[in-house]
């Protein structure tokens, strides 16, 4: 090596400094990839993301032969500028200490800092770059990585300390949302909203959405049908629940749409006809998620169902456009939807007690939480183990309510302060 030309011992120099900023920039690009977007290149057949996602299942060889590799170069070029340094100025300690602090600072700024600065930045672009030349250089040096991998594998079992590469792959719900929520430069505002809604869906149950029992209306067959007829006309949905008298159990649900040509054209209508056209209830058990019983709806091709609690009481109903409109937002302007019950004023909020904690928490931007109220009228119920009187003011959690209506053992108005 003394014997080369001092122009060849540099180029090897910085040969080796730039060998050593390759491999820290494989270390960095590789191990900062977005797994996710690897598979995605993989499933689309880019032969440089199979070859990095096959080195990235090995990541202890991967890292082995990287850093193998690097500290051969840096021990190299620091042994070069030792060689170059005694050829130029004899055996002198001074100048050695000088040189190296020069390699020193060279293989940090020029083959650490730096390379991995730019990995930080290009990722996904270097990472497919570098594992052309990774993949075939850990065949190569594979027995050598066994060797050293069987010396930290020891250490690391000694210490009882356990390797799973796989779990970092894994994203958790609150993960996922957080990625969405933070992608507006490619997803819209209402796409983000879509897809937040859709996996809450999840952790919600149909006790969230339900319409509750006590706003649920019905028809009895022991009414007159002149009663019957008229309630259909004022009705403003496409489903109404039947039941055989006022106390007795629920036997179906009637599509007013098939009555349409009977109302309207005031022909005759017996209750015959009526049961004739009912259609069985679906009962679904209180708690079922969100998500759960939107497949029911699709599986089993219906769009109505009854929800009943462990003793089958009827607790409520929902339907398919209820999930729907959750996911989308309202979509039937025809009908009076939660927000038209939530009234926003310059010092607070006008809100129906039968409204739900959760389009209130998401409308006013609220933490109300019950283990076992829905409704804010059940959330203040449940706060004051009693029925509170009309103008009663009271806190909870630093928000001010007040109550404006409270009858028939509910409270039907409610302001919230701002």
């Amino acid at each position: 090596m003394i014997d080369l030309p001092i122009t060849y011992q540099i180029f090897i120099l910085f040969t080796l400094l730039g060998i050593s900023a390759f491999f820290s920039i494989a270390e960095t690009s590789l191990m900062g990839i977005n797994q996710h977007k690897l598979n995605y290149l993989e499933k689309k057949g880019l032969r440089s993301a199979k070859l990095a996602s096959k080195l990235l299942s090995q990541t202890d060889k991967l890292l082995s032969v990287i850093l193998i590799c690097n500290n051969f170069s840096n021990a190299a070029a620091a042994s070069m500028v030792t060689v170059i340094s005694i050829q130029l100025f004899s055996n002198n300690e001074e100048v050695l200490l000088i040189a190296t602090l020069v390699v020193t600072f060279l293989i940090v700024i020029f083959s650490e800092i730096t390379p991995k600065v730019i990995a930080a930045a290009h990722t996904e672009k270097l990472a497919l770059g570098c594992s052309f030349l990774l993949y075939p250089l850990l065949k190569i040096l594979y027995p050598i990585v066994l060797f050293v991998n069987f010396f930290v594998l020891s250490i690391l079992k000694i210490f009882n300390i356990k390797l799973n590469f796989s779990e970092k792959h894994l994203i958790t719900m609150d993960e996922l949302k957080s990625v969405i929520s933070s992608s507006s430069k490619v997803i819209t505002n209402k796409n983000q909203s879509m897809l937040i809604n859709l996996l809450d869906l999840e952790n919600d149950t149909v006790d969230d959405l339900m319409i509750p029992h006590t706003n649920v209306e019905f028809i009895s067959f022991n009414q007159d049908i002149e009663e019957i007829i008229k309630k259909l006309k004022t009705f403003h949905h496409d489903f109404i629940l039947v039941r055989e008298s006022e106390h007795q159990a629920i036997t179906g649900f009637l599509n007013i749409k098939k009555l349409v040509k009977f109302i309207d054209n005031q022909e005759s209508l017996s209750i015959a006809q009526i049961k004739e056209i009912i259609e069985p209830a679906r009962f679904i058990a209180s708690g079922t998620s969100l998500y759960k019983q939107i497949q029911n709806f699709q599986e089993n091709k219906y769009k109505i169902a009854v929800v009943v609690n462990e003793h089958g009481d009827f607790m409520g109903m929902i339907t398919l456009e209820d999930i729907l409109e959750e996911i989308t937002g309202e979509f039937n302007l025809n009908l009076p939807s939660d927000d038209a019950r939530i009234i926003e004023e310059p010092d607070g909020w006008i809100v129906e007690g039968s409204c739900s904690l959760r389009k209130i928490n998401k409308i006013i931007k609220l933490q109300l939480k019950s283990k076992k109220a829905k409704t804010l009228n059940g959330f203040v119920l449940e706060y004051f183990e009693d029925i509170p009187e009309t103008n009663t003011s009271f806190k909870i959690k630093n928000i001010t309510f007040e109550i404006i209506n409270a009858q028939d053992k509910s409270i039907k108005t409610l302001k919230i302060f701002k």
